[in-house]
């Protein structure tokens, strides 16, 4: 992957729900992963802010171990919502950060991702999919949620474009 010093300019980087049981249920999730690990490891290097979620973590576990190991405790998210922006927690976390646009990737891409998107578009905040590391357990509900997301405001992209990106 081509590494640029603007990929994350004044974006964060918020991975939804990509859980250890609910990762082996995703169709592709060993494509999905290793994209999702490119996208934090280029927020690591370049000081990105990274928040993480997980939906009921006692029934799908935690964040999936290659990726739970380069978070910071502080910044994974317990909810019960499928939107994240419904958390009381997650929402102080996002205005801490101050970010006005999020990359966004995760699982699964018709629930968890998609209100949760929808609730950040209307808050104002500027999204971009990685739509090749959002995943769902059926193909054409990703794909039907992707459409949805891009008609309500989200710009959908892919890795490559968003590590790739100069500007």
């Amino acid at each position: 992957m081509v590494h640029s010093p603007d990929a994350f300019k004044g974006a964060g980087l918020l991975l939804v729900d990509i859980q250890q049981r609910l990762a082996p249920a995703i169709l592709g999730a060993d494509h999905v992963i290793p994209r999702i690990a490119a996208l934090l490891q280029e927020a690591r290097r370049s000081n990105t802010p990274i928040l993480a979620t997980e939906q009921y973590s006692r029934g799908l576990g935690h964040t999936v171990a290659e990726l739970r190991d380069r978070l910071a405790p502080e910044d994974v998210f317990e909810k019960i919502h499928f939107a994240a922006t419904r958390e009381p927690a997650f929402r102080d976390a996002l205005n801490r950060h101050g970010r006005q646009r999020w990359i966004v990737a995760g699982m699964e891409a018709h629930v968890c991702v998609l209100q949760t998107v929808l609730g950040l578009l209307a808050a104002g905040v500027e999204v971009t999919l990685a739509g090749d590391a959002v995943a769902s357990r059926v193909d054409l509900n990703r794909r039907l949620a992707l459409a949805r997301m891009a008609r309500a405001g989200a710009r959908i992209s892919d890795t490559q474009r968003i590590l790739g990106a100069t500007g």
